[in-house]
C-alpha cells in the first residue's frame, strides 16, 4: 500500500537505547493515544535488542546470548518483556498498542543470528539449516548479533519468509531493518529478498531502512524496495549536525514523495538518555528544535520521536501539536532550496514548497551565529502578485503583500503559508 504522508510516531532508541522495556513502551504508547494522536502521531517502535535479556544502555554487547525460536527466529526477552512468555511474542504488546488506537512497530538486524548458524538450528518450512543459509563474511561492523543471509542458497527465501509471516502473526505495523542502507550494493540482493518477503507476508507494514548515510545513486532501488530510508548516520542533538542536514536534504528533495519517503532519523527532543542518566534533555535550544522540526516538515521526512514523551514539558508539545506545521508536513510538495547564501552577513536558507490543497509554503533558516532580520522578496519565490500571508509557528496574520521582514534568531527558523 503506498504511504501518502511520510509515517509519524515514536521510537525507544533515542531515550532507551538497547535496554526498553514493556512498561516503558505502554507507558509512551498511552501518552500518545491521549495526547497525540488527534495530531496524527501513530507509531509506538521498539528499537533493538528486544531479544536480548542482558541489553544495558546505549552499549552492544558483543555475542551475546539471545532469545531465538527452534526456527532461528529472535524472540522478544520475557524478563523485559513478560507478556511473551509462552510463545505469544510481541503480539500481546502489538494487540495492547492497538487497542490504543495506534500501531506497532519491532526494529530487527538484517540477516540470521550468529547463534543459529553456530547450532545450525532449523529453517521454517524447508530441510535447509541456519549454517547453509548464511553469508558468514557478511557481518554488521558495529553489532555482532547476525550473519548476513545468501539469496543464492536454498532456504534463504523460506527463512526471510518465515521471519515475516511471524511478524504479521504478532500484528507488527512498522519494521525498522538495519545494517541493510547504507554502502549499497554490497547486500542489495539481501534488500531486495526482504522487500519481497515483507510485501507477501499477508500485512500491510511500513519498511524503514538504517543506517545512512543512504545512497544517492540508489535513490531509485530505495523507492522500489523500502517506504523510508535514512539519509544520514544516528542523527543526536548537536547543532553541527542539524546545520549538515540542510545539505542532505538539499540533495534528497528531488526523492521525496508519495510511497518513498528520505528519512532525517529521529527527533531527538525532551528526555533522551533516559537510560544512563534520567535528568539528561536535549541540547538543542528552543530556536534550534524548530528550526529542525521546520526543516523535516516542508522536507517531509518521517517524523519519528526520540524522546521519553511522559516527561515531555509545554514546549515539547507545542512542537508536536502545531497543527499548521503538520499540514504542512502532509501537504507539502515538490519542496525544495530555493537560496543558502549571506543576508546582512549571516548564514540564512530559503525553502519552499506547494500545497496540495492550494497555496504555497514557504521557510526561511538562520544557520549563522547572531540573530539577524531578513526581507523576502517574494519573487524569490517566483510569486509576483500580493498575496496573503500567515506565519505558522505564532499563526501571525501578515496581511497582504509581494514582500516579508522577518526576525530570526540565532540557529532559529520561522515557516510561511501564502495565498
Amino acid at each position: 500500500m503506498i504511504k501518502k504522508t511520510a509515517p509519524m510516531g515514536w521510537n525507544s532508541w533515542d531515550c532507551y537505547g538497547a535496554s526498553v522495556t514493556e512498561e516503558t513502551v505502554r507507558k509512551n504508547a498511552e501518552f500518545m493515544a491521549k495526547n497525540l494522536k488527534q495530531y496524527g502521531w501513530e507509531y509506538i517502535v521498539v528499537d533493538i535488542q528486544w531479544s536480548q535479556p542482558t541489553a544495558l544502555g546505549h552499549a552492544y554487547a558483543p555475542f551475546t546470548e539471545l532469545c531465538m525460536d527452534e526456527y532461528s527466529r529472535l524472540i522478544p526477552a520475557e524478563n523485559r518483556f513478560p507478556s511473551s512468555a509462552g510463545g505469544k511474542g510481541f503480539a500481546p504488546l502489538a494487540e495492547y498498542v492497538h487497542s490504543l488506537g495506534l500501531k506497532f512497530g519491532i526494529h530487527i538486524m538484517r540477516g540470521i543470528p550468529r547463534q543459529a548458524v553456530h547450532r545450525n538450528t532449523a529453517i521454517k518450512g524447508t530441510d535447509k539449516t541456519a549454517r547453509q543459509i548464511a553469508k558468514t563474511a557478511s557481518t554488521c561492523f558495529w553489532n555482532t548479533d547476525m550473519y548476513g543471509v545468501d539469496p543464492e542458497k536454498e532456504g534463504a527465501k523460506e527463512y526471510y519468509d518465515s521471519l515475516f509471516e511471524l511478524y504479521a502473526s504478532w500484528g507488527v505495523d512498522f519494521i525498522k531493518i538495519d545494517d541493510i542502507c547504507r554502502e549499497l550494493p554490497h547486500e542489495e540482493s539481501e534488500l531486495v529478498m526482504i522487500s519481497k518477503a515483507i510485501r507477501s507476508c499477508g500485512r500491510d507494514m511500513v519498511f524503514s531502512l538504517s543506517p545512512g548515510p543512504a545512497v544517492l545513486d540508489k535513490a531509485e532501488l530505495y523507492k522500489q524496495v523500502a517506504d523510508m530510508w535514512r539519509i544520514t548516520d544516528d542523527f543526536w542533538d548537536r547543532w553541527d549536525l542539524l546545520y549538515a542536514m540542510f545539505e542532505r536534504c538539499e540533495k534528497w528533495s528531488i526523492h521525496t514523495g508519495a510511497g518513498g519517503w528520505p528519512d532525517a532519523d529521529m527527533l531527538p527532543i525532551g528526555a533522551l538518555n533516559q537510560d544512563e542518566d534520567i535528568n539528561y534533555v536535549t541540547k538543542f535550544s528552543e530556536h534550534e528544535q524548530i528550526n529542525m522540526m521546520t526543516l523535516w516538515a516542508i522536507f517531509r521526512s518521517p517524523l519519528i520521536i526520540g524522546g521519553e514523551m511522559t516527561k515531555f514539558d509545554d514546549f515539547t508539545m507545542s512542537l508536536l501539536t502545531n497543527e499548521a506545521i503538520l499540514k504542512m508536513h502532509a501537504t507539502s510538495r515538490h519542496a525544495h532550496q530555493v537560496w543558502h547564501r549571506e543576508v546582512n552577513g549571516v548564514e540564512t536558507v530559503l525553502w519552499t514548497s506547494m500545497c496540495a490543497d492550494g497555496g504555497q509554503y514557504f521557510a526561511l533558516f538562520n544557520l549563522g551565529e547572531e540573530d539577524n532580520e531578513v526581507e523576502l522578496s517574494l519573487t524569490d519565490l517566483e510569486i509576483y502578485d500580493e498575496v496573503n500571508m500567515t506565519e505558522l509557528w505564532s499563526d501571525e496574520d501578515l496581511g497582504k503583500g509581494t514582500s516579508v521582514k522577518v526576525k530570526l534568531p540565532k540557529h532559529g527558523a520561522k515557516a510561511f503559508f501564502a495565498k
